[in-house]
């Protein structure tokens, strides 16, 4: 009898463990709830991606006096050569802290101003995921507003891709589950500050892959084309699948085929909106990875969409020092 009572404690000791181990298991699935949050109330941050203003209208306020707030990201040295008037120099990690600090949603329009638009669209695309809806990253970034500020673009355009561009199409993968987070937060709202201050301190270095990475390993990467079928038929990356801008990267539709085991590299016509994209499935948990420069910097002379056009593109508006 006394054996029996040892034996049947002993399989009570195992049962609470495995008992424990799985209410383990149940514990919150953050990637979910994360997704969840941002998907509710107003529907999904990423299918308004890009929110860019133009130069053009940038200057208008200044000139104006306009209700804006102009934030340049780029280095401390090139800002002190020249920058839009009114403008402060913060570092693109420190922008979220900065703009909460300095009760920056009070503006009408909060502009993130870099070298050529990639990064601010990558600082947009966090700062509008965090909740901000007055923030907007300037088109062509400095590029656009001087011709002493455009050598970012006008050294990147051009045609070394052109013949490798393809036409086949390629499926997207099957549906699987999202990425696993481990903030160690339960609720939508802490899970998002938690993975938007984690992305802001990783930097857009993390963001960024250039073409001649992509095309030099295609098989590394799972590629975004984030085009209309139409200029998804008229040639792309090998092996890239097409992604609808707009309409493809939410819960109910192809979100879940993107896969949580390799790098997705996105692309776009220049490499903005791409960035805002890979900002967003950053967040999420993705590894993703916005390829510089779109195709501008891979077919520029045959592309379809939005090129870089140094005549109409580059303005002579006043630099300040």
């Amino acid at each position: 009898m006394k054996n029996f009572k040892i034996l049947l404690l002993s399989l009570l000791a195992v049962s609470f463990f495995f008992t424990s181990c799985d209410d383990d298991d149940s514990s919150v699935n953050e990637s979910q709830v994360l997704v969840e949050y941002l998907e509710s109330a107003g529907g999904t941050v990423v299918n308004s991606f890009p929110i860019m203003i133009k130069t053009s209208d940038v200057n208008t306020a200044v000139v104006a006096s306009a209700d804006q707030f102009v934030i340049d990201i780029r280095s401390a040295d090139d800002f002190a050569a020249g920058h839009i008037d009114g403008a402060v120099n913060v570092a693109a990690g420190d922008v979220l802290t900065y703009y909460e600090a300095n009760n920056l949603d009070e503006y009408e329009t909060v502009v993130i101003a870099c070298y050529s638009g990639q990064t601010a669209g990558w600082v947009n695309g966090l700062l509008r995921t965090m909740g901000y809806t007055n923030t907007k990253d300037m088109k062509w970034g400095m590029c656009g507003w001087n011709a002493t500020t455009s050598g970012s673009w006008t050294s990147n355009i051009g045609n070394t891709y052109a013949a490798s561009l393809v036409t086949d199409i390629t499926a997207k993968a099957e549906a699987g589950n999202f990425p696993k987070l481990e903030t160690g937060e339960e609720d939508g709202e802490a899970i998002l500050r938690a993975r938007v201050e984690a992305v802001f301190a990783e930097g857009f270095g993390e963001a960024k892959v250039s073409a001649a990475t992509v095309f030099g390993a295609t098989d590394n990467y799972y590629i975004v084309n984030y085009w209309s079928d139409d200029d998804y038929a008229w040639g792309h990356i090998p092996t890239a699948i097409q992604y609808a801008p707009k309409a493809s990267l939410t819960s109910d539709t192809f979100l879940k085929t993107l896969p949580t085991d390799k790098t997705i590299a996105v692309y776009c016509y220049t490499g903005q909106t791409s960035a805002h994209v890979a900002a967003y499935l950053r967040v999420l948990g993705y590894d993703a990875k916005s390829i510089l420069f779109g195709v501008n910097g891979m077919s520029y002379d045959a592309m379809p969409g939005t090129r870089f056009i140094e005549e109409t593109d580059v303005h002579e508006y006043t630099l300040v020092q």
